[in-house]
């Protein structure tokens, strides 16, 4: 009853993610959660790296935004990036969602706290133990003042290299290429396949100097170095990659770079 209680005087359901690279142990949780009458849904993540994709894409729709997401539970020992790792990140940004960590480990507590944990709960969890610290993240995040919608670092976006994720700069990106529901991301130093289709990345970066070109690249319009025209046809070169421009994007391309030499 005193769950129900509070659901009625809470102003909104916790949205959650759960993290977990063991299958069995991930379906629990979110059983569990979804179990709880002050969880309004609950996603799961296989990996740290995909729960990053995850919350990125939350901070994109805004804390009213259909993919918000208000606390995470997370497992501490997984692949590549952990669950320590992910929390650190997590302190970095703007608005982070809650954590609540759920290891089967006791000697990381004080690691926890100090990353700022809602709560710390151990594995096997005990619906009782679950319900305590899905009390808390609802009082916190019913107590926490409006925050404006914000989006995330605009001049970082993460990628996965070998099971690390890292962080380009989007400065230094010359251009992105199209790959089915993926973009490659082009720099000096090499590329970076990201799960983010070339459409999303042209609304998102279009502020910051990128245009497409043609139905499978973008530019940004810093790193062109040449508008070559031959025969009727339109090319840029982009380091000392040369890109074709389609006949849809030639005039709108050359517009922007006159402005771009003349402003």
């Amino acid at each position: 009853m005193q769950a129900y209680e509070l659901l009625l005087h809470s102003t909104f359901m916790l949205r959650a993610l759960a993290v977990d690279d063991e299958k069995p142990s991930l379906e629990e949780l979110l059983y569990l959660l979804n179990a709880d009458p002050r969880i309004g849904s609950a996603e799961g993540a296989s990996d740290a790296t995909e729960a990053l994709r995850r919350i990125n894409r939350a901070l994109e729709s805004g804390p009213d935004g259909p993919d918000a997401i208000d606390v995470v539970f997370l497992d501490i020992h997984m692949a590549g990036l952990d669950g320590l790792d992910l929390a650190r990140l997590l302190t970095g940004f703007a608005r982070p969602p809650l954590v609540v960590f759920v290891t089967a480990h006791e000697g990381f507590a004080v690691q926890a706290f100090d990353l700022k944990a809602v709560d710390y709960v151990l594995k096997p969890v005990r619906r009782e133990r679950l319900a305590e610290a899905i009390r808390r993240a609802a009082q916190l995040r019913d107590a926490a003042p409006p925050i404006p919608v914000h989006e995330p670092d605009p001049d970082q976006i993460p990628v996965e290299l070998g099971g690390v994720t890292r962080f380009v700069t989007v400065d230094d990106i010359t251009h992105v290429e199209a790959q089915g529901d993926y973009a490659r991301l082009h720099t000096s130093q090499g590329s970076h396949l990201v799960r983010i289709p070339l459409s999303t990345l042209e609304e998102r970066w279009r502020a910051r100097g990128f245009v497409r070109i043609h139905r499978r690249h973008l530019v940004a319009l810093r790193h062109v170095g040449e508008l070559r025209l031959d025969a009727g046809t339109v090319s840029v070169l982009v380091g000392s990659v040369e890109l074709q421009v389609s006949r849809r994007h030639a005039r709108e391309l050359r517009d922007l770079l006159m402005r771009r030499t003349t402003g």
